[in-house]
């Protein structure tokens, strides 16, 4: 391992994936959240979960999943983790006309799923944006962000109320 301790760059200065192999493995946790702004038209397709490709809310929860499986070969230098739990939340907002999404992913192993979280949670609102385009191109995927994440030398972190 480099002096320069955990980097993806070597002494060279050359990208690379950071080697884990001496921390502990310990239970990871992350939780990541994004919202999805849209029109009255598309909003009314996922209050119905009907649209012309199906419902939008559970191919959005699926593409979520699958795209937190996929996070080391979307990302690079990311590494590919045994992720044994993932799950994504849709939930939509009549207050705003959107749809709030959150993906909590966990693991037991040497880094953690903040990652993991984020692509989920980005593949979901993609997908959501996918599924109603028709109805509204204007869509705004608005704030992307870790929520929270446990487990780690690192410790935990809880994003601030605001």
């Amino acid at each position: 391992m480099s002096d320069k301790g955990l980097t993806h760059f070597d002494d060279a200065g050359r990208p690379r994936m950071v080697d884990v192999s001496a921390k502990a493995v310990t239970e990871r946790v992350a939780r990541a959240s994004a919202v999805v702004r849209m029109n009255r038209a598309a909003f009314e397709a996922v209050l119905g979960r009907t649209s012309t490709k199906g419902d939008p809310l559970a191919a959005a929860e699926l593409a979520g999943v699958m795209g937190a499986k996929r996070t080391a070969d979307l990302i690079p230098l990311c590494h590919p983790l045994p992720l044994t739990g993932v799950s994504i939340e849709a939930t939509p907002l009549s207050t705003e006309q959107a749809v709030r999404l959150v993906a909590s992913v966990r693991t037991s192993g040497r880094t953690g799923v903040e990652m993991e979280a984020l692509t989920a949670v980005s593949v979901a609102a993609l997908t959501l944006y996918d599924m109603l385009k028709a109805l509204d191109r204007a869509m705004v995927i608005d704030s992307l962000r870790l929520e929270a994440k446990s487990g780690g030398a690192s410790g935990d972190y809880r994003r601030a109320e605001g």
